[in-house]
């Protein structure tokens, strides 16, 4: 029996994603997360799953950061990432951080239960259009993913509120916390990075491409 968990904020494509591998995998149970916390509460409840099929964009997953976060926490899970994007930087960025396979939303049911399949025999999945042609990730860039994945859910998303130039204050109201936190958080965020300023911070971080978390 195989059991998968399916962490995507749509319900409907959840449940369409459900029907697909149900038909493809009769004896399947699955698990279903909407958002990064709740992921990784799953994750944590149970650590006998076969595959965590994940959205990069689903909220508080910040594009890359949740995918760097549970393969800090979780090395040996196998993730695939479940995508509506289908750019060749980010599928190349994705296996380099840790992800066996890249599925498009885009194709077909049977496409994607093929693709399943190929990465729980433990090979790498890409699109065909894509294989071969996917840059390396540099040992700075993996060392720097290995920092980032130390931050909190909330310190991600501290950084990001700095990313976009807010005061502590501004910071404190957006998230329903006192600026006495915003200060703790961005002390934690420079010593986890080893930076000792904002700018250095987000630099970091844009260097890795991540995107602001979805609230």
């Amino acid at each position: 029996m195989a059991k998968f968990l399916i962490a995507d904020d749509h319900p409907l494509f959840r449940e369409a994603l459900q029907g697909a591998l149900t038909n493809h995998y009769p004896d399947l149970e699955l698990r279903e997360a909407g958002d990064l916390e709740e992921t990784l509460a799953a994750l944590q409840a149970d650590q006998e799953l076969d595959l965590l099929l994940l959205d990069l964009h689903m909220p508080g997953s910040g594009d890359l950061y949740g995918l760097i976060r549970i393969r800090s926490d979780f090395p040996l899970l196998p993730v695939a990432i479940i995508s509506g994007s289908e750019d060749a930087t980010v599928i190349a960025r994705c296996i380099g951080f840790g992800a066996l396979g890249f599925i498009p939303k885009s194709l077909p049911s049977v496409d994607i239960a093929n693709a399943i399949d190929a990465i729980l025999q433990g090979d790498t999945w890409v699109p065909p259009a894509v294989q071969g042609r996917l840059d390396r990730i540099s040992s700075e860039d993996h060392e720097l993913a290995r920092k980032v994945a130390d931050l909190t859910p909330q310190q991600y998303r501290v950084l990001f509120l700095l990313h976009e130039g807010l005061l502590n204050k501004q910071i404190a109201w957006q998230l329903n916390i006192t600026e006495a936190t915003v200060k703790a958080h961005i002390t934690a965020i420079f010593r986890k990075l080893g930076v000792y300023s904002r700018t250095q911070a987000v630099l970091l971080a844009e260097r890795l491409q991540l995107e602001a978390p979805v609230n």
